[in-house]
């Protein structure tokens, strides 16, 4: 009996040479496709060579549309952006939609707008602020308002000689505490924040004197005066936003503010001299006149 064994060898190269002969023949074909899309690529250009050197007009073109073309891969180059872009700016953005307000709010908003000039917008999120921490402070928003009105034209960025800032214009020097609870005195620059600062120093003003006149007295810090022409700004602004809110027409006549009295000292008497005797003289006393701290100055 005759036993057949196949060598290991001989499979091995069988594979071997079964492997060359496909890298053999796919090369060759990449080579043959290589060269043929080659010639057609060629064939084109040639072809477009001999249409634009027939046709003026379309060689041209082609020449003005590659020129633009390399021009604008130069300038992308060269070129850095000097604006970089960040869709989050807007949550820094203090406004409002006016069809989101209540009616009064609005009528309040265009109508400061119109006076103003300020956009309505921004102004709206103000009128919306004024409101809501008014109810909070058991103060009329309209007064509020008001103020802002007379002191910054609700600009918030204002600043007057003595230093006050803001749309409130509160003394940042003499409030630095509370601004505290907004992040430091940078906030009086912040509209909301401002407003909120001003609120509260309104408001202790009005306990400290026990009304709205003789709080407006405090607030803007009147010292050689009564503060008369400051309190009939703003109570006159203050009637007129009132009746925008309430959808009445303007008052045309806007009563004074009453007058502060300032209760001056009593004089010195003069000391009781005997007929003949002779006094000694010497400086007069200086007058003393009551101060009131300025807590806003306008």
């Amino acid at each position: 009996m005759t036993t057949f064994t196949t060598s290991p060898h001989k499979s091995t190269s069988g594979v071997v040479a079964s492997l060359k002969a496909t890298l053999g023949d796919t090369y060759c074909g990449f080579l043959d496709i290589t060269r043929n899309s080659v010639a057609l690529l060629g064939t084109l250009f040639a072809v477009g060579l001999i249409v634009l050197s027939a046709r003026a007009d379309l060689r041209q073109s082609a020449e003005q549309q590659l020129l633009g073309w390399l021009l604008q891969r130069q300038e992308a180059a060269l070129e850095e952006p000097l604006i970089a872009v960040e869709p989050s700016a807007i949550d820094r953005v203090t406004a409002a939609h006016i069809g989101d307000l209540p009616k009064q709010q609005a009528n309040v908003t265009y109508w400061l707008s119109r006076k103003y000039r300020v956009a309505p917008e921004p102004l709206g999120a103000l009128v919306a602020e004024a409101f809501e921490i008014g109810e909070k402070a058991k103060l009329d928003p309209t007064l509020i308002l008001a103020v802002m009105a007379v002191e910054s034209r609700f600009n918030p960025f204002a600043q007057s000689p003595v230093g006050a800032q803001g749309l409130m214009q509160v003394l940042t020097r003499v409030h630095t505490d509370k601004y505290e609870d907004f992040g430091g005195q940078l906030a009086a620059f912040d509209p909301v924040s401002n407003l909120r600062v001003g609120v509260r120093v309104l408001q202790d003003c009005i306990k400290r004197a026990g009304s709205v006149e003789g709080g407006l007295r405090l607030y803007v810090g009147a010292v050689t005066s009564d503060g008369g022409w400051y309190i009939d700004k703003v109570m006159s602004e203050h009637m007129r936003i009132q009746s925008v809110a309430l959808g009445k027409p303007l008052q045309r006549y806007i009563p004074q503010a009453r007058p502060t009295n300032v209760v001056a000292p009593a004089p010195t008497p003069a000391p009781v001299v005997a007929p003949g005797t002779e006094l000694e003289a010497g400086p007069a006393a200086p007058a003393t006149t009551p101060q009131t701290t300025p807590l806003a100055q306008s």
